[in-house]
């Protein structure tokens, strides 16, 4: 077993007795939390592994508990839930919560470019975390875990309203003013094949209006489309503000000539 400084075994305890679960194989545990930047510069394991095998045991939990939670729910809608609750916003805030960033590994490089607050970095983390979780103690308690840390963030994701198809509702926009329909097209492709990232675009009009990042397409797909979204309905907003002042500027002229 990996022999560990007095220090790090202090800083393993106090993550422990945030996550309420106790290691039997505290290697496991600090492996979890060492950025691959660390453990390429010392030679040692890295998380990556861990977060691969976290990540199918994420989505297996999280999946299980709505389709018995919501048995009236459709598969589209479930699927949409599963991925909210499992994407990079909603571990790293919970990863945040933890204050995970401090106890992550990382080179000096990495921690001097914002890495214990990098977003990618703290998701990526709390899967490996439940991946070492899952190795150390098995399905149940991973279970707990997992539910203990997200069953708040699947009750608000399920609420009605809160999941939004910004691909459908971007088409419907472009739809009602006539315009063409938004084009999607990956624009970068990152990582090893069992974590890729993609960034896609969405023009409209031969115009950028957004980009998304994700861990597969149709993620990156509804994150362009929401910030496409945002910006038209901004546009949209500022134009009918202009429109209104120009009205009732004329209005006031009109007033005034008649006055005279």
């Amino acid at each position: 077993m990996e022999q560990l400084e007095p220090q790090r075994e202090n800083e393993l305890q106090e993550i422990e007795k945030k996550l309420g679960t106790s290691f039997l194989n505290k290697a496991l545990l600090n492996q979890s939390l060492t950025h691959s930047s660390y453990g390429h510069e010392k030679k040692i394991p890295d998380n990556e592994r861990l977060e691969f095998l976290g990540d199918a045991v994420l989505k297996l939990v999280i999946s299980e508990y709505i389709y018995l939670k919501f048995p009236e729910r459709a598969e589209g809608d479930l699927t949409k839930i599963r991925a909210t609750v499992i994407s990079d916003d909603t571990l790293s805030y919970v990863a945040r919560r933890l204050d995970l960033g401090i106890y992550l590994l990382l080179s000096a490089n990495e921690k001097r470019t914002g890495g214990t607050r990098r977003k990618s970095n703290l998701a990526n983390a709390f899967e490996a975390i439940i991946g070492a979780v899952f190795l150390d103690a098995g399905i149940g308690k991973s279970r707990e875990l997992i539910l203990g840390l997200l069953e708040k963030e699947i009750e608000k994701t399920s609420r009605a309203g809160y999941i939004r198809d910004y691909k459908s509702a971007l088409q419907e926009f472009t739809q009602k003013r006539k315009w063409e329909l938004p084009r999607y097209r990956v624009i970068k492709e990152a990582g090893p094949k069992h974590r890729k990232v993609f960034w896609i675009e969405v023009k409209i009009k031969g115009q950028r209006y957004g980009v998304g990042r994700g861990r597969n397409k149709k993620e990156s797909e509804q994150r362009a489309a929401m910030q496409a979204l945002r910006k038209l309905k901004g546009g949209d907003g500022r134009e009918k503000r202009k429109e209104g002042r120009g009205l009732r500027g004329l209005i006031s002229q009109m007033r005034r000539k008649i006055k005279g």
